[in-house]
């Protein structure tokens, strides 16, 4: 699922480094990541059927992460709707700009770690689903 920029929604494989005192995965800019880092949070201890996110960004990437349980992501580029289902802290969701996405079915004990590339900005946000498919159908998004 690629957006107006060409970036692609996909799983994005971290590796995994074994150890017998117990394994370790790596996030890189430049590397593994596709932007610099501007800002992490988590989601965690969500109640049974919510949902966290429900919008878009103009401008910030995200690469979501299931550091513990399990989630799903729904992503929509204005035109397909995908679902992505993280459980493993190797594997993370990369998440381009101009991309709506919800986060739903948290099974018990799960957290999200969120990697953005911009700051927190309340302009950046889309949070009307149709206002978001105008911008896509117009291109301004």
């Amino acid at each position: 699922m690629a957006n107006r920029r060409g970036k692609k929604t996909r799983i994005i494989a971290l590796g995994k480094i074994r150890d017998k005192r117990g394994n370790l995965s790596v996030i890189q800019a430049g590397k593994n990541l596709p932007f610099d880092i501007a800002r992490t949070y988590w989601i965690y201890d969500v109640p049974g059927g919510e949902h966290r996110g429900g919008h878009a960004y103009h401008k910030s990437q995200e690469l979501i992460i299931a550091l513990s349980g399990s989630f799903d992501i729904q992503v929509h580029d204005g035109e397909n709707e995908s679902i992505f289902h993280l459980d493993r802290c190797d594997k993370a969701l990369y998440v381009p700009a101009g991309t709506w996405r919800r986060i739903c079915n948290f099974a018990t004990n799960s957290t999200a770690l969120v990697i953005a590339s911009t700051p927190y900005s309340p302009r950046d946000y889309i949070r009307d689903f149709s206002k978001f498919t105008e911008l896509k159908k117009n291109k301004q998004l």
